[in-house]
């Protein structure tokens, strides 16, 4: 059984901080590319960023310059810093992984529960 624990986010002001981390727990092999997204009131889901297992990032335009992920292997934990932040960037931040489980052939994909951003202005 695999999962993906998210914590972090909360209230914050505009021009404000906030880190989020993903955790992936569980009996697996290794995790392979990861991303968070992000869906705001009434909007279709976006992705934020994404890192492969290599550390290849690409960032939304969007979040490019505010926004930081970092992933810790050791850990399996993916990271993402957001600084000044924005009222429109208030919304649900899920992430997502590709997960190598034992005796399959190619990854599978898991989301994490969610955690609410709530930037005021």
């Amino acid at each position: 059984q695999v999962q993906l624990v998210e914590s972090g986010g909360g209230l914050v002001q505009a021009g404000g901080s906030l880190v989020l981390s993903c955790a992936v727990v569980g009996s697996f092999v290794s995790v392979a590319d990861m991303a968070w997204y992000r869906q705001a009131p009434g909007k279709e889901l976006e992705m934020v960023v994404s890192i492969t297992g290599s550390s290849n990032i690409n960032y939304a335009v969007s979040t490019k310059g505010r926004f930081t992920i970092s992933r810790d292997n050791a850990r399996n934990t993916m990271y993402l810093r957001m600084n000044d932040l924005k009222p429109w960037d208030t919304a649900v931040y899920y992430c997502n992984a590709e997960v190598i489980l034992p005796m399959t052939f190619g990854p599978s994909d898991y989301w994490g529960q969610g955690r609410q951003v709530t930037v005021s202005s």
